[in-house]
């Protein structure tokens, strides 16, 4: 009798993110691919197992004004042009399909330029198969024997796995196979002759330590990423995979001939996991059924013929590997039927398209719009990396650009700590990929730099190990027949010594001869027994098949409803997927056009940026052109107000002068109309006219004859010191009697340096024009400092003025009042007659002053 089962103890919940202080890096892995000529030139040293050294092309070293310039780079690890595809695999993809098995996930990269060699390092080449087909072959050694049957895990739609009884399972096998999908290989199936030198694995690859108490389930998946579309490679519609035919709007044309496939969406499951809604999930049971899926989903792939490549891969390829497990029950015999215990894990290989620049791959069209997506999605995908980098480096928290490609927001989870990230980088040594091959090496720079958490291990089911192999042992049919077996041996009686060693002996053979016939009669009645007991087993086999006949007829009228229900479910599904295409397709014109606003406002606020900063600058300009003009004008304005005081100035001269001639012409003309004198006086002579206008003069000029005056020079108040004598050229010397004089002084018409340096005290002689119209002259002083830094400095303490000012008229007395002299001669005060016999005149204007011309006027007599 069976023991009751017991129900299995839920697994703990495991918090995401609980290990965020356990982070490994980015595995970053370098593989260099042979030449293809061994006369091209070679810009790619393997210096050793860890060290590339890339090397400046000579061209390029012409074209940078002969700057030769080395640099390293640093890689988990460097595999040659000698490293086999067993080496690779060893390193970089065992460890991933070992983490598959005990339920991590992985994901696997290869980078590279367009004909570096990625596509050969994931799928491989006849006889010497890639690590897609290496990984495939491990998973099917380490759990070939613990494989659930078909269709006891099934997939739906939100990225997740139901299970099924065996009762379930082999009803939905019959049923398919009844219906043959093209979609399911069958593993009857002989290899296909083209891709089975690919998956001929010399080499024996297993796991260790494979939980033998669990059932497993294998499904695969094939999608490629497309002009940032995602498309399933797996699924069975018409398609052309190398010319396919696209309109102006970018969309696929629609004719009899062509039927594009429908792109698929992104969605978040309820662990916040991407995955492709809609994506086909085949189950597969060998290497050869997985890899005849892959085959089949590779001739799907665009590729093209570029000027780089013959075959170049134009998308980004995704095979997804999900490993199922489930823990058989407590009895070992039946898988688990609780969806809890399910555990899924996912190894995803991915095989980028190259990055390439259209002026080397001369690509035009379809292959230019192919290009630029490729090398948008590689951007975002180095962007991605960046932030990350930074994030972790500086703490910082900003957000990570994930959704700007389907590329990186499929596989945003794996960067979030949901498994472990190797990358390989393909590189081709040649001269001419040096630059895209110096943009990579930056790029896995940048990538092994990121951390990515380490993910939590399976949790344990909490059932007793070794449930699979005890039950075999306790029930299985080879242990049956080795039971009843013993008990049919023990059951007869032994056999006594045969061995005769007298030739008298007669007990021997009649004991032999009673042994062997009771062993006879035991022989006869188990074979009754066993008739009879066959006979009851055929009776009862009898009524089994009977009810069995009754449970599938029941069975069958179940099948049949829950068939009627599934076909209306699937045509409400039908058209629940309609409506929901029609809505996406809705949703993407709106996109689509929410992106062309976008693009247009951001436009327009460039527009807008770009108008008020030439505002901003026609402003400042006219706010430095007033500041300019206020200027000039202040400028001009003084300017123009000493000119106007200098021309008054000289033109209050010009009438002064003008009004003492007219004076003293009056003067004179009065003198002659008063004059009593009848006689006429003889004309006096020219120098006695000069004597008269001598003496007589009020500005008396200077005795022609007198001795010379030695001029007396003015000593300043502070001589005493050294000094630095500064009068400029444009000054007047103005032949004053009284001049300023310094002992000692250094005189210089323009300042300087040495002669400052030599002296303790600085004068300035200026001239300026006084109100009077007389010059003035300041003498500005100061003292000489020695600065920190060498140099001069003056500070000023004193101004002294020196004026000029012409002698004031007398005061003149009438001729009544005025004494005799004693001598007889005339005095220096005369009357007005006497003053008006002698009429001087002055032009206008003339810098000699008054006395300039003398003319002797007679007294004319009255009538």
């Amino acid at each position: 009798m069976k023991p009751a089962r017991t129900k299995t103890p839920r697994k703990p919940p495991v918090k995401k993110g609980s290990q965020t202080s356990l982070k490994d890096p980015v595995g970053v892995y370098c593989r260099v691919r042979p030449l293809s000529l061994p006369e091209q030139e070679c810009c790619i040293e393997v210096i050793n197992n860890t060290t590339v050294q890339l090397h400046t092309p000579e061209g390029y070293r012409l074209n940078r004004n002969g700057d030769y310039k080395e640099t390293q780079y640093s890689f988990k690890q460097v595999f040659g042009i000698h490293t086999t595809q067993k080496e690779l695999f060893d390193v970089v993809a065992n460890p991933l399909v070992d983490d598959l098995i005990h339920g991590k996930n992985g994901l696997l990269f290869t980078y590279g330029v367009t004909g570096s060699g990625k596509t050969h390092t994931m799928t491989g080449s006849p006889r010497e198969g890639g690590l897609l087909p290496r990984c495939l072959d491990m998973l099917f050694n380490s759990i070939g024997s613990f494989q659930a049957k078909r269709y006891v895990f099934k997939s739906n739609d939100r990225n997740s796995m139901d299970i099924q009884c065996e009762v379930d399972a082999l009803l939905e096998r019959q049923k398919r196979e009844a219906t043959p999908n093209p979609k399911t290989p069958s593993s009857k199936r002989q290899v296909d002759p083209e891709f089975a030198d690919m998956i001929n694995v010399q080499e024996f690859c297993k796991a260790e330590e494979v939980d033998e108490d669990s059932v497993y389930g294998v499904f695969v998946s094939y999608i490629e990423i497309y002009n940032n579309y995602i498309y399933d490679l797996l699924e069975e519609v018409p398609f052309d995979p190398i010319k396919p035919k696209w309109n102006s709007c970018s969309t696929p044309m629609r004719n009899t001939d062509f039927v594009p496939p429908q792109s698929k969406l992104l969605r978040e499951d309820k662990n916040h996991n991407m995955y492709v809604a809609g994506c086909t999930e085949v189950e597969v049971k060998s290497t050869e059924e997985a890899f005849e899926v892959f085959w089949r989903g590779q001739k799907k792939r665009r590729i093209a013929n570029t000027h780089l490549n013959h075959e170049s891969s134009r998308s980004h390829s995704v095979f997804n590997i999900k490993l199922v497990q489930a823990p058989l029950d407590a009895d070992g015999d039946n898988v688990l039927q609780e969806k809890e215990q399910i555990t899924i894990s996912q190894l995803s290989l991915v095989d980028l398209a190259g990055s390439e620049r259209t002026n080397r791959t001369k690509a035009e069209g379809n292959r230019l719009r192919e290009a630029g997506n490729i090398n948008q999605s590689l951007m975002t995908l180095r962007t991605c990396m960046e932030v990350l980098r930074e994030n972790q480096t500086y703490g910082t928290n900003k957000m990570v650009p994930y959704r700007d490609s389907k590329l990186t927001h499929l596989f945003k989870n794996y960067f979030d700590g949901e498994g472990k990230v190797r990358l390989i980088v393909c590189v081709n040594p040649k001269a001419e990929d040096y630059e895209e091959s110096l943009q990579v090496m930056r790029f896995a720079e940048v990538t092994q730099e990121v951390e990515v958490a380490r993910p939590t291990d399976k949790a344990i089911c909490g059932l007793t190990p070794g449930r699979r192999y005890r039950n075999q042992a306790r029930g299985g049919p080879v242990g049956d027949e080795l039971l009843v077996s013993e008990v049919v041996l023990q059951s007869f009686p032994p056999l006594p010594s045969c061995e005769i060693l007298d030739i008298n002996d007669e007990r021997t053979l009649p004991r032999l001869v009673e042994a062997l016939e009771k062993r006879h009669h035991l022989r006869q009645m188990m074979i009754d027994e066993f008739h009879k007991q066959s006979i009851t087993f055929k009776a009862l086999l009898q009524e089994f098949d009977n009810a069995v006949l009754n449970k599938e007829n029941y069975v069958q009228g179940k099948l049949n409803e829950k068939e009627k229900v599934i076909s209306g479910q699937k045509s409400e599904i039908e058209r629940l997927e309609k409506k929901n295409k029609t809505l996406e397709y809705k949703v993407e014109i709106l996109e689509k056009t929410t992106t062309i606003y976008e693009e247009d406002k951001r436009n327009l606020q460039q527009e807008l940026e770009t108008q008020n900063q030439k505002l901003q600058r026609q402003f400042s300009d006219k706010r430095r052109l007033e500041a300019r003009l206020q200027g000039m004008v202040t400028e001009t304005t003084m300017k123009w107000e000493k000119e106007c005081e200098r021309r008054v100035a000289a033109k209050q001269l010009e009438m002064q002068n003008k009004l003492w001639v007219k004076d003293e012409k009056l003067k004179q003309l009065k003198a002659i109309v008063t004059e009593p004198k009848t006689e006429r006086p003889e004309r006096p002579s020219r120098e006695r006219d000069r004597e008269k206008a001598t003496r007589r003069s009020v500005s008396p000029s200077p005795v022609p004859n007198a001795p010379p005056v030695r001029l007396r020079h003015r000593r300043s108040r502070s001589a005493g010191d050294r000094w630095v004598d500064h009068k400029p050229a444009s000054n007047l010397q103005t032949e004053t009697v009284m001049q300023p004089h310094v002992p000692h002084a250094i005189t210089v018409s323009v300042a300087n340096e040495k002669a400052l340096a030599k002296c303790e005290k600085y004068m300035l002689t200026h001239q300026e024009l006084a109100s009077d119209g007389e010059i003035e002259t300041k003498l500005i002083k100061g003292d000489v400092y020695k600065t920190r830094g060498g140099g001069q400095s003056v500070q000023f303490t004193e101004i002294e003025t020196l004026k000029q000012e012409s002698p004031t008229g007398r005061k003149r007395r009438s001729s009544t009042g005025a004494p005799a002299q004693p001598d007889g001669t005339e005095s220096e005060w005369t009357d007005v007659e006497t003053r008006c016999s002698v009429a001087v005149e002055m032009r206008a204007g003339s810098q000699l002053g008054p006395g300039y011309q003398h003319h002797a006027q007679p007294k004319r007599k009255k009538p």
